[in-house]
């Protein structure tokens, strides 16, 4: 018999890291696992290229729609209970996508799914609410880095069974992740004792669902329409209009999902600048990397010609490297500050990209310098949720680490449209292949992101935090 949740938040600190981790690791896998597939989805559902984009885009924008209205509820009713009912809809749309018969099953499918992004702020409020002080920024740390190596273990796990086995094992695999975690969650995170007063903003949800919506779509859609045609200026312009007014509209509600006072904080302002920043560089090498490795050799010498699989691995000592960069952000922020955490990663990331901007020909630059950026974003990812808990009242954690996760994600689109401006541009009036140019300007590109990252990160951390935003710990309660 299944032994039920303590309410003692200390009772089992490895149980609720290890619960968490597991979690974080099955949505974060799934994020990417889909990507080496795109080209085999297209041509066994018999759809176009435009139409399995959407597979992709579909998820992004589910996600940044659910996870702030996620993190709020969870804020307001409990982390656990709204954990529990994330993983089940994950695991019904993963079900659902390994069943699919056709594209527009699947994209459906992809939209239930969108709501797994929600797991990592939902696990930082628990964390924040679990552990003991001491404990914490090692614990985000490693959520953190298992957010990012977990991306990159998709590439390596989509291409593996792109190569070998049916498409539909991956949301299989998927669906058996969402199960293991919710089995976990029930047993070992405990209940919780700290929820936020007021209602859900239902009004302030479907304002900035909308404006996101229109955002995120222009971006994804200016590519394939024109980034000049008349809807997509005019989403751009409808996006603006409705999350204006979604800033009029929270000023005057008490119990508002998006905190416009703490949202303009310059504290808190300069963290999401940080992460839309940085989703914007993780995407171009994420695009680029295994896009250069498959390629067959030019004249120029841009490719590898490798399979899908060796593509992904070339990512993997990078993808390693964010684990014990992101667990390592406590101790340097005791050593050196808090500022040096975010600082110093953007500074390594920024070092990693120059060098494979500069030298790319040859796979170990790949792999050694790629293992740098990888070092640099553990810190970035450990970073961020350490600063938003020093910035933020309990209560409010789960919806701060959601929009803070939307800016990532917003960031990640910016990233990968970009970068397929870029690509298309330069092959305009080539027979095959992209060329060594167009890579290394996005190389080029994803270092000029990070510098202006590694600029603002000072601003970040406040002289002193708040008082609300200090006793966030069970020993304060």
């Amino acid at each position: 018999m299944t032994a039920s949740p303590t309410t003692d938040p200390a009772a089992n600190v490895t149980g609720v890291m290890v619960t968490l981790v597991t979690a974080v690791f099955g949505y974060s896998l799934m994020q990417t696992v889909v990507v080496p597939t795109l080209g085999l989805l297209t041509r066994e559902l018999e759809t176009t290229r435009a139409w399995s984009a959407w597979i992709l885009s579909a998820f992004l924008l589910s996600s940044a729609v659910l996870t702030p209205l996620l993190g709020r509820l969870g804020d307001l009713y409990g982390k656990r209970q709204v954990m529990i009912g994330v993983l089940v809809a994950y695991a019904a749309g993963m079900a659902g996508a390994a069943m699919a018969q056709n594209i527009g099953q699947l994209i459906a499918a992809r939209v239930v799914q969108g709501a797994a992004l929600a797991v990592v702020p939902l696990s930082m409020a628990i964390l924040r609410e679990a552990l003991p002080r001491e404990r914490l920024p090692f614990a985000m740390g490693l959520v953190s880095g298992v957010v990012g190596a977990g991306a990159g273990f998709g590439l390596v796990v989509g291409g593996l069974m792109a190569d070998h086995l049916s498409w539909r094992y991956l949301f299989v695999l998927g669906a058996l992740l969402a199960v293991v975690s919710l089995l976990m969650v029930t047993r070992w995170v405990p209940v919780s004792r700290h929820t936020a007063s007021g209602g859900l903003d239902l009004p302030g949800a479907a304002l900035l669902a909308a404006g996101l919506v229109a955002v995120l779509l222009a971006l994804t859609q200016g590519p394939s329409w024109g980034w000049t045609s008349g809807w997509v200026l005019g989403l751009f312009a409808l996006g603006v209009l409705l999350l204006g007014g979604l800033m009029v509209v929270e000023r005057a509600r008490k119990d508002a999902l998006i905190d416009v006072g703490e949202l303009t904080d310059p504290p808190m302002l300069v963290t999401h600048a940080a992460a839309l920043l940085f989703g914007a560089g993780s995407y171009f090498f994420y695009l680029t990397m295994p896009l250069f490795a498959q390629q067959r050799p030019g004249a120029d010498g841009a490719g590898f010609g490798t399979s899908v699989t060796v593509a992904g691995l070339l990512l993997l000592p990078g993808m390693l490297a964010i684990i014990p960069a992101g667990m390592a952000v406590g101790r340097i922020t005791s050593v050196l500050g808090p500022r040096w955490p975010l600082a110093g990663g953007f500074l390594l990331f920024t070092t990693g990209a120059v060098l494979i901007a500069m030298a790319h020909t040859a796979r170990w630059e790949h792999l050694v310098f790629y293992g740098i950026v990888g070092a640099g974003s553990g810190l970035v990812m450990g970073a961020l949720p350490k600063l938003i808990a020093d910035i933020v009242p309990l209560t409010r954690t789960g919806t701060a680490n959601g929009i803070n996760n939307i800016s990532r994600t917003v960031g990640s689109v910016i990233g990968s449209q970009l970068a397929a401006a870029v690509i298309v541009s330069s092959t305009s009036g080539r027979a095959v292949g992209v060329p060594d140019s167009a890579f290394t300007t996005l190389f080029w590109l994803s270092a000029a992101a990070a510098v202006i990252g590694a600029a603002i990160s000072p601003f970040a951390v406040r002289r002193k935090a708040p008082a609300a935003a200090v006793s966030a710990t069970p020993q304060d309660a």
